[in-house]
């Protein structure tokens, strides 16, 4: 159990933290009692700590002592509200959040809660930090990346100088297009291609999908609508009632369905379930003969040029030669549930599984047939399979389909 430590000299809020239910409040006048007080015994104990806003430099020295000398506290500040001045000042010495001075019995036990739930994940704990997965590149692989890619940009220098002077004769707009992707262990960066579309093609992404038809979607739009969420009004007792703290709550109105309450819709448990599996299933967007597409652009996409410029994140270290594709940040974003998160846990490459495998489908195939050849990889890959890859896809890196 989180410990409680109070530290100032206001009566009232002292009799307010004595009143806390299950919880046995030290209460403290300086901040060397309040150290003392967050010294433990017991591995791994964290504490609270409210400190009651008094004269700004004592503050600052209080909370700066105490956050160097304990590593295990969450540090509460009780104030009236503060300037954009004190705010930051407070902030930089080490405090985590703030209360209002006059806070209620109720309002002090929902922020003690809210934090004892979040404990794992709220607290400056290196022996927590070392049980969170993450993936790190091995050494050959990495030595492997600067090689290939440093040798690969001096022998293909004057192919980026001709394609980029192509694309700037063609169509308004700069000649690289960067983008937001999420690649290893969820890690956002710009991702370089050479821009193969005119210069507003995302705008005009929602409106192409309809018209050309996205070739990963399983469901018709007709499908979609039949699914189409149920709304009702609520009144503000009742959302008062079931979305306290913005959380989705549960409502049961029949023997027959279970009804899920949001901040601005009621549905239907089974409604929303088919929904959110759809968003799953249709995650990766790849729509056929895409108009958006310039004259430049089809020929460096047929050739695979318009991937060139990836050499440059591979020698950064933001992907690896094969891995598995860098998604957008809109693609990615649905694939964040347990039976998704495996495909970020190994490299994010300019080439991969998938790619060479699935090639003589045309691109044909399916967001699951796609995830689960991205996680064979990053559960199988090693140096041979990687050399594997290199030479299939130089080998057959034309796109006989337009995809």
């Amino acid at each position: 159990m989180i410990g409680i430590v109070y530290l100032g000299t206001n009566p009232q809020t002292e009799e307010r933290l004595k009143y806390i239910p299950g919880r046995l409040v030290k209460l403290t006048k300086n901040y060397k009692d309040a150290t003392d007080a967050c010294v433990s015994h017991v591995r791994n104990e964290h504490f609270i700590v409210f400190v009651e806003k008094n004269v700004r430099t004592e503050d600052v020295t209080a909370i700066t002592y105490l956050r160097k000398k304990c590593k295990n506290v969450y540090i509460i500040l009780l104030t009236d509200p503060l300037s954009s001045e004190e705010r930051k000042i407070y902030q930089e010495c080490g405090i985590n959040d703030t209360l209002n001075l006059s806070a209620s019995v109720t309002e002090l036990n929902k922020k003690i809660q809210f934090i004892s739930d979040r404990e794992s994940i709220l607290f400056d704990d290196q022996v927590s930090k070392k049980h969170i997965l993450r993936f790190k590149i091995p050494l050959w692989k990495r030595l492997f990346d600067i090689v290939f890619s440093s040798l690969a940009i001096i022998v293909l220098s004057p192919v980026f100088l001709i394609t980029w002077i192509a694309i700037k004769l063609e169509s308004p707009g700069p000649a690289l297009f960067k983008s937001k992707r999420v690649g290893t262990n969820y890690t956002v960066f710009d991702f370089l291609k050479f821009r193969s579309m005119y210069s507003d093609a995302e705008k005009r992404l929602k409106e192409v999908s309809k018209a050309a038809g996205n070739q990963y979607a399983e469901k018709e739009t007709e499908q979609e609508e039949s699914n189409a969420t149920i709304t009702a009004p609520l009144g503000n007792e009742a959302e008062m009632m079931m979305l306290d703290n913005g959380m989705e709550s549960m409502m049961m109105i029949s023997d027959d369905e279970v009804m899920l309450v949001g901040d601005d819709f009621v549905v239907a448990e089974s409604d929303f379930n088919k929904e959110k599996e759809e968003e799953n299933n249709n995650a990766f967007v790849k729509i056929e003969n895409d108009p958006r597409v310039t004259k430049v652009g089809r020929f460096i996409r047929k050739w695979s040029i318009d991937e060139l410029p990836q050499l440059f994140n591979i020698l950064k270290g933001d992907m690896s030669i094969v891995g598995n594709r860098p998604l957008p940040l809109y693609e990615a974003e649905k694939l964040t549930v347990d039976s998704s998160i495996d495909r970020f846990m190994a490299p994010a490459g300019l080439t991969g599984l998938w790619q060479v495998t699935e090639r003589g489908k045309g691109g044909n195939m399916s967001a699951e047939e796609r995830k689960q050849l991205d996680i064979t990889y990053g559960q199988t890959y090693n140096f041979m399979l990687d050399m594997k890859i290199i030479f299939k896809t130089l080998t057959a890196f034309v796109q006989k389909d337009n995809v």
